[in-house]
């Protein structure tokens, strides 16, 4: 049943892309002080909730300060407001499964992404050796574990090294700075992704792998393990928002096209088995990550993140997931809610 679910946010999420360009389009048109009172609003409401507790499976995650909390939004116009502390530094975890994706959709094409791993939500865990298993490799997508291991073997490059540094590099040029390692994260995931290691091993059984599997799991580890901040991933949304350019550096990063086919997959596989529900509430892709990031954008208007590392039971966030919603429905920014004319 659930599976099945899954499919149905996929067809959703198709029709999402059509229906950004109608209604989630052009700048935004509240108010600044509006916009800065909304994020206020939200710090104030939410930052003594004591809910949820840091990751601990990958052990460096357990010792991070679990009062980090900051809020970021950036307009399609490049103006940054925030909350709170939008200096201390998580790693990126699974956010960074996005930007792979996306690079890999304008090297390559978004059929080969579809043709080579896959943009259906499994419908289980974002580690599930079972879905590989299942599908024979197939049938998955870029923003669970299994498909963004391959999309990392996909990235263009004749090394492991020349991979790295284009990976790198793309998250930087959505970030609108020099993004870099958290060495003690790396390390401390790469001591122990063995089930990483035997999901991509898996795949290339299945001839779903496209580079050396240890090599590529490597990659991956490290792309999870770079370090961002709020303002870093609010600027990232934003990118996404702006069709690939970033408002504030104004580069060119991904095309449109890009784009849309990445937000697709963001609305249905964003926050691991709580895509449907966060989707449901908000009308917003979003991605999240175990170091505490949850990033969500709005296509032409903004991109909005918000850094905590206390977890619920799915892996998100929980004040990220409180505050942004906060913020949707102060700003109305929620594309579904259309009010009759």
């Amino acid at each position: 049943m659930k599976q099945i679910c899954f499919r149905r946010q996929t067809a959703m999420a198709v029709m999402f892309a059509a229906f950004c360009s109608t209604t989630c389009l052009g700048q935004l048109t509240v108010a600044p002080a509006d916009i800065q009172k909304a994020l206020d609003e939200a710090y104030d409401k939410f930052k003594d909730l004591k809910e949820g507790k840091n990751a601990d499976y990958i052990k460096e995650l357990a010792n991070v300060d679990p009062n980090i909390f900051g809020i970021a939004l950036v307009t399609t116009d490049g103006k940054v407001y925030t909350k709170g502390d939008i200096t201390s530094m998580v790693s990126i975890q699974s956010v960074s499964k996005v930007f792979t994706m996306a690079k890999v959709i304008e090297e390559q094409g978004a059929q080969a992404v579809q043709d080579k791993i896959g943009v259906d939500a499994t419908g289980m865990r974002f580690n599930s050796i079972v879905a590989v298993e299942l599908q024979k490799g197939k049938e998955i997508n870029p923003l669970v574990n299994p498909g963004a291991i391959a999309a990392s073997s996909l990235i263009n490059g004749t090394d492991s090294a020349a991979k790295w540094k284009s990976i790198l590099q793309v998250q930087s040029d959505f970030a609108g700075r020099p993004l870099s390692l958290n060495w003690p994260v790396y390390v401390s995931e790469a001591g122990d992704n063995l089930r990483n290691q035997a999901i991509a091993h898996l795949l290339k059984a299945y001839g779903r792998m496209y580079f050396d599997p240890v090599q590529s799991t490597d990659i991956y580890t490290k792309q999870c393990a770079i370090n961002v901040n709020a303002k870093d991933l609010a600027t990232m949304a934003v990118t996404l928002a702006n069709g690939g350019v970033n408002p504030v550096t104004k580069k060119k990063v991904v095309s449109p096209e890009t784009v849309m086919h990445t937000l697709s997959v963001m609305a249905t596989a964003g926050l691991y088995d709580d895509s449907g529900i966060w989707f449901y509430h908000s009308g917003l892709p979003a991605k999240s990550g175990v170091g505490g990031g949850l990033l969500a954008v709005c296509p032409g208007k903004f991109g909005i993140a918000v850094v905590s590392p206390p977890l619920d039971a799915a892996g998100n966030s929980v004040k990220a997931q409180k505050v942004i919603s906060y913020v949707v429905e102060k700003l109305h920014a929620n594309p579904y809610l259309v009010q009759p004319k």
